[in-house]
């Protein structure tokens, strides 16, 4: 099923992300995970594809065992960072052939690695490449492309963000997902500013819920995330607890989702980690406001 299929029916859902495993002797192990969170039943959920696609190989399996095993349509990810046509165009192909109807197209993290490289001869630069490879290709692929409320850190300011972020709508994009984001009201300001530029396309906040202290400082530094002082509060009083940070990272997420639906807002992505648990409260905190 393709997602604007399930973004239009007008109705409250959560989807949650997932991560493919980084070697093979922790396949079995990440499969399980996302089987769990797969029961739950979600409207659909995401498997990502790895910084530099070091971990591309296991996405599609992942992807293709939940939408075979659990029925759960299934969102994957792929970048173009640093790959040549023949390996994009392979990925498109082996997609294609796997039945998967849902492509997040991402340009991919520049690991340190690949920003000291020479760049000159990629074929792909930035994620509007990949889209229009992907509409090109002549596949009947659900495009989704990726948004900052807060501004995607290379861009210099939020109208410029705004000019490259209709570029890949334009080009092919049939739904947005946002960067975490811990502030409602940048979301709500954001929202309006897109609409004002002309970007219509359905757009699917993305809550990551953070459950260990110890976590915080790499969200920020990867995200860039603006903190409210109110979730700064949470984290020096039940930082020190994993059992009370865990509850409460998980509240603050809920209240989060809550205020978006009071809003207006129908679709929910959670960056679940291959936490079932985490993901399972979350979907139980919201049983009677899900329906």
């Amino acid at each position: 099923m393709k997602l604007t299929e399930i973004l239009g029916q007008n109705r409250l859902t959560l989807s949650f992300e997932v991560f493919p495993p980084k070697t093979d002797t922790s396949f079995d192990s990440v499969r399980c995970a996302t089987e769990e969170i797969a029961r739950l039943h979600p409207a659909f959920m995401s498997v990502t594809y790895g910084a530099g696609g070091g971990t591309s190989r296991y996405t599609l399996e992942i992807a293709k065992n939940i939408w075979q095993r659990h029925g759960v349509p299934t969102l994957a990810h792929l970048t173009c960072v640093s790959s040549t046509r023949g390996t994009v165009r392979q990925k498109i192909a082996d997609m294609r052939e796997a039945g998967i109807e849902n492509v997040m197209a991402l340009r991919g993290d520049l690991t340190p690695e690949l920003e000291q490289s020479d760049r000159s001869g990629w074929t792909y630069r930035h994620a509007v490449d990949l889209i229009r490879e992907l509409r090109e290709s002549g596949a009947d692929f659900c495009i989704g492309g990726a948004c900052y409320p807060e501004i995607h850190p290379e861009s210099r300011n939020q109208a410029e963000d705004i000019r490259y972020l209709k570029e890949k709508v334009d080009a092919g994009c049939s739904f947005l997902t946002t960067q975490m984001f811990f502030d409602n009201n940048l979301l709500y300001n954001f929202l309006y500013k897109i609409r004002e530029a002309g970007i219509t396309v359905p757009v699917i906040p993305g809550i990551m819920p953070i459950t260990n202290a110890s976590y915080l400082d790499r969200a920020i530094r990867l995200s860039g995330s603006f903190m409210p002082q109110r979730f700064k509060s949470l984290v020096d009083r039940f930082g020190s607890s994993p059992a009370a940070m865990k509850q409460a990272g998980i509240a603050y997420a809920t209240d989060q989702i809550i205020d978006l639906f009071a809003n207006g807002i129908t679709n929910v992505h959670v960056y679940s980690m291959n936490k079932p648990d985490v993901a399972a409260q979350i979907q139980a905190n919201l049983s009677d406001v899900l329906g």
